[in-house]
């Protein structure tokens, strides 16, 4: 099996060196393409399947050099040339000698490609083409290419690519912003190393991803990190071994688009999407490397997976991040800058003259950690020593108190912020007394305020009943269906929460009978899922509250509670939230991202 393995590779490598070129539509020395319009020209590849071209960045002025997919509706991009320096409207490309320049309406340069001259002699480009692998290539006077995008990757590698020593790709700050961002794949040693950078600058911290084969023996190092057109990715040791890396195995299928990217987040992930599929699919993620970045990443120093005084949550498979009590993102485009204290405080940010604690109070967090950055510990100290030694200590931010005698401070910044399991450690923040935006409020965990909530949602009135009665029998629905269809007790209490299940006859009770009637005029209102997944689609929100003035001052709210609630009544368990959540969204904690569809229930 090892030496089927290995000469497969060999196969594979040596196929993938091959000119793959005979089917290329040939573009002459004096092409060009132009983003002097919205809807630009491109250069196809002979399937149609990937284009070379001009992107406009985000409806602006600005526009990318760019390889996409050209057949799906996204239009993926999977390289990119001038990410850090856009091109203006009105700029050119031209294919001339010297290779690809791209020019702005003054004349100027902001990028080219040009082969590297062999033996101190200059090599002439003849004709590019794009080719149906998604490679863009230069070709040179022999059958050769003097250069090629596959040599030359951004973030994203492709099925037949393969990366040599000394390869590397780098992750977008953000998903609409192509500068070079935060996290790097480097493949130099014959290992692939995911590593995060000291963005602005290019510094790497220690890496929190390695394949660990740059074996001292030299013939079991890795020498290619490869992408087979058959959908897998390995590494090829010196010897011919495939080494894979330490992820899931799938099974590739032929009628799917592949891409592997290393997303602005740090993921490095795998991709498939089906070809000739209807045009409501996205691309599914395959697997990816880590699995859990929020805690993958551990350094001394930088600020972490996500940014200085913030923390990392996986939600929905991918790192999130958010802001502890009484800070504030730094950037709310761009969550993962880090988070700001929303408040004075600090070494002379008081004149001394007041008790700090008439100032400060402590905020108790109980679902997240920083692990490091301690500059004092205490012991034996109880959980009231521990805060007050904080609050008096003008460089303390947050104290951890580890439940019996032993407590740890922290100054600004903090680092490495993630969630984690509840337990007996304590995160204490000092926060300003009347600071509005502490996001958590009060000392309990997201499971004891649920009760509260529910209560609140089912008897606050009637400004927002309908779309409230709503996310209640959601919350009811979700919580029913985790303990299973085959669960018949009759207890109205989930074993591991405080969460109060209500039965449909007690919510009826309750609401005077209006859960299943809501005094509907029209037939279809008689299902209240049904009619407000209809009143969502249609965008009218005044329908659902009956033109209600004061549920229609606050709309923002309202929306975000029906896709609070359609999220809960999702087909697919799986995509359904969790109880947690549920409670962080309805708290404004989680950002309610759109629901993928309405269940099929609706209408």
């Amino acid at each position: 099996m090892a030496t089927l393995a290995a000469l497969s590779s060999v196969i594979f490598l040596c196929l993938s060196q091959l000119p793959y070129y005979s089917s290329a539509v040939n573009i002459t020395l004096g092409s060009s393409l132009s983003s002097a319009t919205d809807n630009n020209s491109s250069w196809l590849s002979p399937s149609g399947e990937f284009a070379f071209g001009f992107r406009q960045l985000n409806n602006s002025d600005l526009f990318l050099l760019a390889i996409w997919f050209n057949e799906i509706p996204e239009r993926t991009i999977v390289w990119y040339a001038n990410g850090d320096n856009p091109a203006p409207r009105g700029s050119t490309l031209e294919l001339t000698t010297n290779g690809l320049v791209v020019n702005n309406p003054g004349g100027q340069t902001v990028w080219n490609a040009s082969p590297s001259p062999t033996n101190d002699s200059f090599i002439s480009v003849t004709e590019a083409a794009m080719l149906d692998t998604g490679n863009f290539v230069l070709k040179g006077n022999g059958s050769d290419f003097v250069w090629e995008s596959f040599r030359n990757p951004t973030d994203t590698i492709l099925p037949t690519q393969t990366l040599d020593l000394g390869s590397m790709l780098f992750s977008k700050l953000t998903p609409t912003n192509f500068s070079k961002g935060r996290f790097e794949l480097h493949f130099d040693d014959g290992s692939v190393q995911l590593n995060p950078v000291a963005w602005p600058g290019r510094f790497l911290y220690n890496s929190y991803y390695n394949s660990e084969t740059n074996r001292i023996n030299s013939s079991g190092s890795g020498n290619k990190f490869a992408f087979n057109a058959l959908g897998d990715i390995y590494i090829v040791k010196t010897n011919g071994e495939i080494a894979q890396l330490s992820w899931e195995t799938i099974t590739p299928s032929v009628d799917h688009y592949y891409r592997a990217t290393l997303d602005f987040d740090g993921v490095f992930t795998q991709y498939d999407y089906q070809k000739n599929s209807p045009t409501n699919q996205s691309w599914r993620e395959l697997r990816k490397l880590p699995e859990n970045i929020c805690t993958a990443i551990y350094n001394e120093i930088g600020s972490g997976t996500c940014g200085f005084n913030s923390y990392c949550s996986i939600q929905n498979r991918r790192p999130s991040c958010y802001c502890p009590p009484g800070y504030v993102f730094v950037d709310p485009s761009n969550r993962f800058m880090g988070c700001r204290p929303n408040f004075r405080q600090g070494c002379g940010g008081d004149d001394g003259s007041r008790d700090p604690r008439e100032l400060y109070e402590i905020r108790e967090f109980s679902y997240v950690n920083w692990p490091l950055g301690d500059y004092e510990r205490l012991e034996p100290y109880s959980q009231k020593d521990c805060e007050q030694s904080c609050i008096y200590d003008c460089s303390c931010a947050v104290a951890i108190y580890n439940g019996s005698t032993t407590c740890w401070k922290k100054k600004l910044p903090l680092s490495n912020g993630r969630d984690r399991e509840p337990g007996s450690t304590k995160v204490l923040f000092k926060v300003r007394k009347g600071d509005s935006s502490s996001g958590f409020g009060d000392n309990s965990s997201s499971r004891r305020r649920v009760p509260i909530l529910l209560g609140a949602l089912l008897l606050g009135g009637s400004v927002f009943f309908n779309v409230i009665l709503l996310v209640a029998i959601s919350l009811v629905v979700f919580v029913w269906h985790k303990r299973g269809a085959g669960n018949n007790a009759q207890d109205s209490r989930v074993s591991d929460t405080n969460i109060r299940c209500f039965t449909y006859k007690e919510l009826e009770e309750v609401t005077d009978g209006r859960s299943v009637e809501m005094e509907c005029e029209e037939e279809n209102r008689a299902i209240l899922t049904d009619w407000a997944c209809e009143c969502y689609v249609e965008r009218r929100l005044d329908v659902l509250v009956d033109d209600d003035e004061t549920a229609m001052a606050d709309k923002a709210r309202l929306h975000k509670w029906l896709m609070i609630a359609i999220w809960c009544i999702q087909d697919d368990p799986s995509t359904r939230p969790t109880m947690k959540m549920v409670v962080q969204m309805l708290e404004g904690l989680l950002e309610v991202p759109q629901p993928p569809s309405l269940p099929s229930s609706a209408f």
